[in-house]
């Protein structure tokens, strides 16, 4: 049987990190799993990525942002999420339209129904079974970003990381808003919680899901 289950948090939460090591057990218990991201997942998608991550686009403005990222998804839901689904796999994606809603949306100050619109265009209406929102302080969230960022040999991805902390704990609470109002959907889970057991608490709340959507 096929899911779709996000996963979703500010920036360094750890969820990156946790979608990873769940991908792991999944695929120990012979689940077949696609693991994907955005922005990203796929050449075309990555390219975008790239722009919109580059601490040197600063002068980038919010409609600009937006619309890249719903350029990504709609490619990345096309070539990636759509044929995995179809193909009835566990489709395991490091953010999606939720974060549109938290970063866009709520720290932006975007028209929340401009943003609702064009997520439904880029994904034609796909909404995730299930979200895992990897919630902790932005204190800790952005001394964990800005520490992997410095250790990094690869890309400077680190645009939102300069951003002031206003910016972050709108996301956040965006984010926990979300979550209020899509109780069913969302399962928040402590990230400030040492990394084995963030994995065991999200590999549970899968479990369960998965358990209670087979036959």
């Amino acid at each position: 049987m096929s899911s779709f289950i996000t996963f979703e948090g500010i920036e360094g939460c750890g969820k990156t990190t946790q979608i990873q090591r769940v991908a792991e057990l999944l695929r120990s218990e012979n689940h077949t799993v696609q693991l994907t991201r955005e922005p990203g997942g796929c050449p075309i998608a990555d390219q975008i990525r790239t722009i919109l991550l580059d601490a040197d686009n600063r002068a980038m403005v919010p409609e600009t942002e937006l619309l890249l990222y719903a350029a990504a998804r709609a490619q990345h839901v096309a070539e990636i999420i759509r044929p995995a689904l179809a193909a009835n796999r566990i489709v395991l994606c490091d953010r999606f339209t939720d974060a549109t809603y938290a970063y866009q949306g709520f720290a932006r100050g975007l028209d929340k129904n401009m943003v609702s619109h064009l997520n439904s265009l880029a994904t034609g209406g796909l909404i995730p079974d299930l979200t895992i929102l990897v919630d902790c302080p932005v204190s800790i969230g952005l001394g964990r970003a800005k520490a992997r960022i410095a250790s990094s040999s690869g890309p400077r991805e680190e645009r939102f990381e300069q951003e002031a902390l206003q910016f972050h704990d709108q996301v956040r609470a965006g984010y926990l808003q979300l979550a209020a109002k899509n109780p069913n959907r969302f399962r928040i889970i402590d990230g400030t919680a040492p990394i084995e057991r963030v994995t065991a608490a999200i590999h549970q709340q899968i479990t369960t899901y998965l358990t209670s959507h087979t036959g």
